[in-house]
């Protein structure tokens, strides 16, 4: 029998959030998770606000609708706040009643900002590590280790020399002939460097090929600490670009985890083949499982036979490569392929903060899975 397409309004409704929520839906376990973490960040929250003045948007809810910003690739928080208005499940995972009114954008916007400027991003990734479920799936011995470029969010016309004044600000120059501020220009031939040119729009952002035969972007280096066991990323930052600073970002992270009687390993690629960071890691008695550059310096490598010899080189040799997982999802997912933020300060909490997303995603699946 076809059913009616009839609507009768209702004068009472009553809605229960949580029984609209599937039992097995993922994000239950990922609540679980991130009420567990920001429970043990309240005192460090409540210190990042004055006690006068009218409240403001809880913390807590603002960094879960800032995880489910990043979970579902919304790209503004004025859709975010679209979807806190009619979505059901948002509501819920954000902490919002059904009548609850949803905040401005401008006022989420204003708010993330000051919570992210004040490094909350690295402590909500250590507080998910080190959760009573989380901890014991990580490995304290084998990790790894690798760097992405993550683009600027600054035109290559703004990289002008630095003593060059900026266009139109001259009394006497001429108007562009295009009739506006964003006009024509033509690099060919000329030599730009970091040395002598600087971005107007970032300065923080440098020219950097990731490759030979690549094209030259403006960019900052993101670097991740992976633990081997189960692909988690442990630590992550973000810097500005040089030849060594994917080498001594490596050193910094794993300094911490090096603190044990036992050695550890480190897994990288062919990049990190240079003696000085062998050495280095030597010191730190941590194992260097990095991948031998053969083609650099006639074949010879920092990396010898006693190290490529033994089973465990191979092992995070292939391991190592699920970082590159990470990267994949904070840029395809969380949108940091261009992140529209400036500065190398807030990019890097963009960045620690997408990784302790990418954290939570396989955690309902590797908690169910038996030891």
């Amino acid at each position: 029998m076809r059913g009616s397409d009839e609507r009768t309004g209702v004068l009472f409704s009553h809605v229960d959030l949580e029984a609209r929520v599937p039992a097995v839906h993922p994000l239950r376990v990922i609540r679980d998770l991130v009420n567990e973490a920001l429970s043990v960040m309240g005192s460090d929250l409540s210190a990042l606000y004055s006690g006068l003045g009218r409240p403001s948007i809880a913390p807590e809810k603002l960094l879960r609708a800032m995880l489910l910003q990043a979970f579902y690739s919304i790209r503004s928080e004025r859709q975010l706040m679209e979807r806190l208005e009619f979505d059901l499940l948002f509501r819920w995972f954000v902490g919002l009643g059904i009548d609850d009114p949803v905040w401005d954008h401008s006022t989420f916007s204003k708010n993330g900002d000051r919570l992210l400027a004040d490094d909350v991003a690295a402590q909500f990734l250590s507080a998910v590590l080190a959760g009573r479920c989380v901890k014991r799936l990580l490995s304290s011995e084998h990790f790894s280790v690798d760097g992405t470029l993550i683009q600027a969010w600054a035109s290559m016309k703004s990289f002008r020399p630095v003593e060059e004044p900026e266009r139109g600000s001259g009394p006497n120059e001429p108007p562009s002939a295009s009739g506006g501020r964003n006009a024509e220009a033509d690099f060919r031939g000329e030599k730009r460097s970091n040395a002598t040119h600087a971005s107007t729009t970032d300065p923080d952002a440098k020219l950097y090929r990731k490759g030979p035969g690549m094209e030259a972007r403006l960019a900052f280096l993101g670097h991740a600490l992976m633990e081997n066991r189960s692909g988690l990323i442990v630590d992550a930052c973000l810097t500005t670009v040089s030849g060594h600073a994917e080498r001594v970002a490596a050193l910094v992270m794993i300094e911490p985890h090096a603190d044990r009687p036992r050695p550890i390993t480190l897994g990288a690629d062919r990049g990190y083949d240079a003696s000085d960071f062998v050495n280095e890691l030597g010191s730190m008695n941590v194992r260097p499982h990095v991948a031998q550059n053969l083609t650099r310096c006639r074949g010879r490598s920092a990396i010898d036979g006693r190290t490529t010899r033994h089973p465990g080189y191979a092992a995070s040799q292939r391991i190592r490569k699920r970082i590159e997982e990470g990267f994949g999802w904070m840029k395809a997912v969380a949108g940091l392929e261009r992140p529209k933020l400036r500065g190398v300060d807030r990019v890097g909490l963009a960045f620690t903060f997408a990784a302790a997303a990418y954290n939570l995603v396989p955690l309902p699946k590797l908690l169910a899975t038996p030891a």
